[in-house]
Formats: C-alpha cells, sequence, structure tokens
C-alpha cells in the first residue's frame, strides 16, 4: 500500500478536496442569504435586517479565507501527482478554470473589500450591489468547477490528438463543453446542496441565541428566513439529484449500477434497496430492505423495463461498490431528513408555536453537521462511482498519476496535510466559536441615546466638592440683587 502511488494520490486529492469542500458550500449558502437579508433592509428599512446581514458576514468571511487557502493545494496536484491528468485534459480543463478567474475570482474578489469593510463607507444600496456581486461570483466559481467535473463524467465537445507520442483531448466546441450532458442536473444539485447547507447553519445558530436567551428577535428572524430558505433548498435538491440520477442509465450506466448495489441484470423490473449492506465478494446486497422494480419506475418509468447491472459490463470497469453504494444511501437518506424537518418547522411556524418547541430547537441546533456530511459523501459517491475512470471512457486513473512520482512522497505529504489541515479546522472552530459567542452587533443600527447635560453637570459638581455644598447645581430661587 505504501509504494502504490495511484491510491496514495487519491487518498491525497481526497483528504485535501473534502477539507476544502468544507467551505465553499458554506460561503456559497450563506452569500445568498446575505442578499435576501440586505434586499429586505432595503425594502423595509427595519435596522434588525442591517444587524442579520453584518453579523452573518462576518461568518461568511472566515469561511471564504479558508476555502481560498485550502482551494489551492489542490490546484498544485495537478502538476505534482496528476501529471497524466493535465496534459490529457489541460486543453479542457485549462478552459474552465481560466473562465473561472475571469467571470468569478475576479468578480468575487473585487467586490469583497466592499462587503466586509465598507458598511460605513458606501451607501446601502451600493453595499447591497456588492454582496449581490459577491455572491454571483461565488455561484459562477461553482458553475466553473462543476462543468470542468462534470466534463470528465460525461466528456463532449472535444476531440482525441496524438501529440509527442501521447494522445490528448483538444477542445473543439467551447460551449458543448459547458452544456455536456451532465453538467447543468448536477450544477443545480450541488448549488442546492450549499443553499441547504447555508440555511441549516443559519437555522443552528439561530436556534441556539433562542434557547440561551439572547438575541431574540435577532434569532427569530434568522431562524424563520433561514427555515424557508432551507426547505426550498431541500426540495430542489432532491429534484435535481433525481434527475441527475436517471440520467445516468445512459451516461454512466456502472455508476448507477454501484449507487444501487445492482449485480445482476433481471429479466424483469428492478427494485430499488432503501439500504444494506454490500457484499463484494458474494455480489448482492445483504440485510436490506428492497422495494420492488422501483428503480426501473424512476428510471424509466417502467415498472416492467429492468436497468442494466454491472453484469452487463467488463469487470475491470466496475466501480467499488460498497463505497459508492454507502456514500449514496447516505445521502439520499439525510435529504429525505432535511425535507422533512424543515417541513416540520415550517409547520410550528405557521402555528406559530416554534419558538416554543425547545426539542425541535435542540435538532436545529445540532442539524447543521447533516448537511455537511450529505455535501461530502454526494462529493465521494459521484467521484469514486466514475472509478475506474479519471475521464469517464477516455483516461483511467491508473494512467492519469505522476509516472516518476515515488510513493514514500506522497505519503510524507499527506502526513504533513493531515497536521496542518486538523490546525486549521482547529482554528476555524475556534474563530466560528468566538464570533458566535459574541453574537450580532446591534450599536451600528441602535438610536443614538440621549444625554441629559444637565446630569453631567451634578456629577462633575459632586467630584469637584465632595461636600456638595460650595457647588451645588440644584434647583434655587435667586438672590436679590442679581
Amino acid at each position: 500500500m505504501f509504494e502504490d502511488v495511484v491510491l496514495l494520490s487519491r487518498i491525497q486529492f481526497a483528504l485535501t478536496i473534502m477539507f476544502h469542500y468544507l467551505f465553499p458550500p458554506l460561503t456559497i449558502g450563506l452569500s445568498l442569504l446575505m442578499v435576501i437579508m440586505e434586499g429586505l433592509y432595503l425594502k423595509t428599512k427595519n435596522p434588525i435586517y442591517e444587524t442579520m446581514a453584518r453579523f452573518w458576514t462576518k461568518i461568511f468571511a472566515v469561511n471564504f479565507a479558508m476555502g481560498v487557502a485550502t482551494g489551492i493545494v489542490m490546484e498544485f496536484q495537478f502538476g505534482t501527482n496528476w501529471a497524466g491528468y493535465s496534459k490529457f485534459v489541460g486543453d479542457i480543463f485549462g478552459a474552465a478554470l481560466a473562465a473561472e478567474g475571469i467571470f468569478a475570482f475576479f468578480l468575487e474578489s473585487g467586490f469583497l473589500s466592499i462587503l466586509v469593510f465598507g458598511w460605513d463607507r458606501v451607501s446601502p444600496k451600493v453595499h447591497f450591489f456588492s454582496t449581490l456581486m459577491v455572491s454571483m461570483g461565488s455561484i459562477f466559481s461553482a458553475i466553473w468547477i462543476v462543468v470542468a467535473n462534470s466534463w470528465q463524467q460525461t466528456p463532449a465537445g472535444y476531440k482525441l490528438v496524438q501529440h509527442l507520442g501521447m494522445t490528448r483531448c483538444e477542445l473543439t466546441d467551447f460551449w458543448a463543453v459547458v452544456f455536456n450532458p451532465s453538467a447543468m442536473p448536477r450544477l443545480i444539485h450541488t448549488l442546492s446542496g450549499a443553499f441547504v447547507l447555508g440555511g441549516f447553519f443559519v437555522m443552528s445558530v439561530a436556534a441556539y441565541y433562542l434557547l440561551k436567551g439572547r438575541f431574540e428577535d435577532f434569532a427569530k428572524r434568522s431562524l424563520t428566513l433561514g427555515l424557508i430558505y432551507a426547505f426550498c433548498a431541500s426540495m430542489m435538491a432532491g429534484l435535481a439529484g433525481d434527475t441527475s440520477a436517471r440520467l445516468l442509465a445512459t451516461t454512466q450506466p456502472t455508476k448507477l449500477a454501484a449507487f444501487e448495489g445492482h449485480f445482476k441484470t433481471e429479466k424483469t423490473g428492478t427494485g430499488l434497496w432503501l439500504f444494506g449492506v454490500v457484499n463484494d465478494k458474494a455480489r448482492r446486497v445483504e440485510y436490506g430492505v428492497q422495494i420492488p422494480d422501483m428503480l426501473s419506475i424512476l428510471v424509466y418509468g417502467n415498472p416492467s423495463k429492468p436497468v442494466a447491472g454491472l453484469d452487463q459490463f467488463p469487470e475491470e470497469d466496475w466501480p467499488p461498490v460498497p463505497i459508492p453504494f454507502a456514500a449514496f444511501h447516505i445521502m439520499v437518506a439525510l435529504g429525505g431528513y432535511f425535507v422533512g424537518i424543515t417541513a416540520l418547522g415550517l409547520f410550528f411556524l405557521w402555528r406559530k408555536t416554534l419558538f416554543q418547541q425547545r426539542w425541535l430547537l435542540w435538532i436545529f441546533v445540532f442539524s447543521v453537521i447533516g448537511p455537511f456530511v450529505a455535501n461530502e459523501v454526494g462529493w465521494v459517491a459521484a467521484e469514486v462511482g466514475r472509478q475506474p475512470w479519471v475521464v469517464y471512457g477516455l483516461l483511467r486513473t491508473k494512467d492519469a498519476v505522476s509516472q516518476s512520482l515515488p510513493g514514500q512522497h506522497v505519503l510524507a505529504s499527506i502526513i504533513a496535510f493531515s497536521f496542518v489541515y486538523v490546525l486549521l479546522f482547529m482554528v476555524w472552530l475556534s474563530v466560528l466559536h468566538s464570533k458566535i459567542t459574541h453574537g450580532p452587533d446591534f450599536s451600528t443600527t441602535a438610536p443614538p441615546q440621549t444625554v441629559d447635560p444637565k446630569g453631567l453637570l451634578e456629577i462633575a459638581a459632586e467630584r469637584a466638592d465632595p461636600s456638595g455644598e460650595s457647588m451645588t447645581l440644584a434647583k434655587h430661587e435667586p438672590k436679590e440683587g442679581n
């Protein structure tokens, strides 16, 4: 294992990207919520919405910085660990990364300083526009990254050419790359997952404040907004996920079969496993519950049409079934939980009793863990389910790794990255804890306090003459002759 460069490089990339992926979904989800909060402030002139936007901007800034710092590492790995991949897809992947830099990163970073530091330096409308541009920049960044990744799942708009004795992809149609078959469903699913995380994060903090009896007006409005936002995003994620999964039947049938633990093709309809444990050696799912014909209904709308199993494809093209099966089912289960718990919250909100349901508020506090897990396992399902291909049907993972890379060097970097990431994670948690414990700052929106000049004079007089006799400023009648 310690000499297997391919496996070690995959572990290293998984470590770096999974740690990095803690932050971009939260920044995307929070940025759109901040736009909504500032929009409500401009419309209603209620200062509580400005207080909300200011507070969540602080949280956004922490996560944005962490996302940038951890994202740089991944790009270096394309040259150090994945030279074969870089040579093969450089013409395609480079175009997508260039588009991200032009259309997303410059937009996001250009307005970030106004968003974070411009509250008292620009007008509310200019600041709102800056918040909108930062949100759009974060979304555009996700668009181009998902486009590049989706191209690896469903390649389009390319031709294979020979260059210096090796085969590589050459771009022939930029827009075919952008709108490759899986790009748009996966993009909607990815963005909705980020919105779910943003909504649940706001719900978690707001519920914590309510349980502790702190910042109640702020917390109630934040919880209401986050709850509605999270419910809508959860519904959108489910619909987009269903579309993306059905698309796999034609674009990546081996991945769909791995997701469903579907080893053997039936002669009639194919069942859907709700849960179970994959026995890879016996090629079956054990200890599970299956709904007969349901997979055929979901994919084809026909309970009698079988879905292709892994036995229809060469075994060397099979993914490692247990990992994508488990990751996919965890993601789906969590998605159902998100819809259910937010719908329950909306029911109590409609009944005007939400803020009295302390048991539900405690659930909201800890439910934020779910979207973090769902985003991570969704990525695991998509990437491991594509194996053994790094570009589906074109480039195998074993051919994408750098050929002259020693396994010991990769292992050393994994250990070093792990140490640094543990420290960064602790710093992130510490800073978040500090800002959340401090809470929102109301001083910028509170009405100015009036000062009683007479009271100040009395205090000054008492300090000048403690006896209170010669400089008493209490009311008195004017003396005769004055």
